[in-house]
């Protein structure tokens, strides 16, 4: 399928589960426009919406989708993985020392019982914390420091995290996707 103007990466789709929920929220789950038109004519998705914007084979001309759905259900992982980005998305980036917010370029883990100390890299023992924060305590427990972590460290589950998910929307949002994204959110009384 040929382009006639411009890009089309500015066209990704938004990719929701056969129960029509986000299959990620932070990473959002976006599949490129090729992806998108790859999985329509393979028939494992349910177009839900569509850009203006077509494109076309010598054969074939169709709307570029937005918004899919997949025609069956993919399980969400049991728990999330134990990785940097997740501590930083459970911790929203901030550090739990100063409370701060930075960039993840600015940020690292923090054992709060540290390592020479006894302590695990693990869920339970890993918070975000900013490099100065980092540094001033050191290899000190926190009662010797005076350094305590503003939320204790634990093991997310995976709602936990695509709850936060939410709290960092994406740079693009295309028009079409809000009603995709927010509807599973409790209702406020």
């Amino acid at each position: 399928m040929m382009d006639s103007v411009g890009t089309l990466q500015t066209y990704p789709a938004l990719i929701l589960n056969a129960d029509f929920r986000p299959l990620s929220y932070y990473p959002l789950s976006l599949w490129s426009w090729e992806d998108a038109v790859k999985a329509v004519f393979r028939d494992s998705v349910t177009v839900l919406a569509e850009y203006d914007r077509t494109v076309h084979s010598p054969s074939t001309e169709m709307k570029l989708p937005s918004v899919l759905a997949l025609k069956e259900y993919v399980p969400a992982a049991a728990s999330p993985a134990f990785t940097r980005f997740n501590v930083f998305l459970r911790d929203q980036w901030r550090c739990q020392y100063c409370g701060c917010k930075f960039k993840t370029t600015q940020l690292t883990f923090d054992h709060v019982i540290p390592r020479s100390r006894g302590g695990r890299t693990s869920w339970d023992n890993i918070v975000t914390a900013c490099r100065p924060c980092n540094t001033k305590k050191g290899r000190l427990l926190p009662h010797e420091c005076n350094m305590f972590p503003r939320n204790d460290a634990f093991r997310p589950n995976i709602h936990q995290l695509q709850e936060q998910g939410r709290k960092f929307p994406p740079n693009f949002l295309h028009e079409s996707w809000h009603d995709f994204l927010y509807w599973d959110s409790e209702l406020e009384n």
